[in-house]
């Protein structure tokens, strides 16, 4: 298997469109195997074009959720009803509109201290995931975005990889943009995941795409796809 599959569509809309086609596919898929499917989400421009487009190839096949998790690859340190906050925008773009149940969303608690934030949505995946040996849990699906510089979930440049692998589910972090404080996945829980897609879309990202193509570990998304086996990087930005 490769790496990781860089997809090049025209528009935002059509990213968008592509992905949740995809993601409708594989949630029909767990329906039909009877599985529950476990699945972070990210904030990021690209999401709200992207829950929008979920939920209306979802009422186009008339999809079954109930059996859908919702997790978070990263939050906000605010309130649930900050503008900033990742699972208010999912709240009103995604689980409103679908009438997803509240059993099955389990937020990362940013208004509390971070680090009693973290523990206990470490635990909260725990309950809902098998494990590698070693404890690190297995999500079926991580939804990554792409930053100007290269950052995917709150994982920045310039943060020591020993330090983000320390604490392989959740901890807390200091943004190198505003709001400063957030929770992220570690990368152990990223490399985990039994699929990952990569929806990268916006000004200014060429560059960081670029570079993180190469297979050099020049960004956290190049750390990210040369340790994981077939990622899905979908992309509007133009690449030379």
């Amino acid at each position: 298997m490769k790496r990781f599959e860089l997809i090049s569509f025209p528009s935002d809309q059509a990213l968008a469109k592509a992905a949740a086609g995809r993601w409708l596919d594989v949630i029909a898929a767990a329906q039909r195997a009877g599985k529950k499917l476990t699945v972070a989400l990210s904030g990021g421009r690209i999401a709200r074009t992207f829950f929008e487009a979920a939920v209306s190839e979802s009422i186009q096949r008339n999809a079954a959720w109930t059996h859908v998790h919702f997790f978070w690859a990263d939050e906000r340190c605010v309130p649930p009803n900050d503008p900033e906050n990742n699972f208010a925008i999912a709240q009103k773009l995604l689980f409103g509109p679908l009438a997803i149940a509240d059993g099955q969303i389990h937020r990362i608690q940013g208004e509390l201290d971070p680090s009693t934030a973290s523990a206990q949505a470490a635990d909260k995946l725990l309950e809902w995931t098998q494990t590698k040996p070693g404890g690190t849990p297995i999500l079926d699906l991580v939804f990554l975005g792409m930053g100007e510089d290269g950052h995917v979930a709150s994982l920045f440049p310039g943060d020591p990889v020993d330090v983000s692998a320390s604490a392989p589910i959740y901890r807390p972090v200091k943004a190198s943009k505003p709001p400063p404080m957030r929770i992220s996945l570690g990368y152990p829980t990223i490399f985990a995941a039994r699929e990952a897609y990569v929806l990268v879309s916006g000004p200014g990202k060429e560059p960081a795409l670029k570079e993180s193509v190469r297979g050099v570990d020049s960004t956290p998304l190049a750390y990210v796809l040369n340790r994981r086996q077939g990622t899905l990087v979908l992309t509007s930005v133009k690449l030379p």
